[in-house]
């Protein structure tokens, strides 16, 4: 399992956290640090579309229109910090965020 976020996300600490105190094993991917590849950022986009841009993030309120009418992969090239989060690959299913849904897949 690999956890895609940010070292300094809420979301994305709760999610490892309780992923390990659940017994499974999880590696965890800063995306500052290491940016998702250009397969990734496709793939992802796929899976959940429009809904991988955090539109309620400070750095997508930061942007101009210009900018905010980029593709969710160009954004995502650009910006890493506005993928929503955390990402998480589970085998070969994608979840996003950390839901009650996620975690009742993830943790049962």
């Amino acid at each position: 399992m690999v956890l895609y976020g940010l070292g300094s996300c809420d979301s994305c600490r709760k999610a490892l956290k309780a992923i390990r105190a659940a017994g499974r094993e999880v590696a965890f991917r800063d995306i500052r640090a290491e940016p998702l590849s250009a397969a990734e950022r496709a793939e992802f986009v796929a899976a959940f579309g429009e809904r991988i841009v955090n539109r309620a993030s400070t750095t997508w309120r930061g942007l101009s229109q210009a900018q905010r009418a980029a593709s969710p992969e160009a954004l995502l090239a650009a910006h890493p910090t506005l993928m929503k989060r955390p990402v998480i690959r589970a085998g070969d299913r994608l979840h996003l965020g950390w839901t009650e849904e996620v975690r009742a897949a993830l943790l049962a």
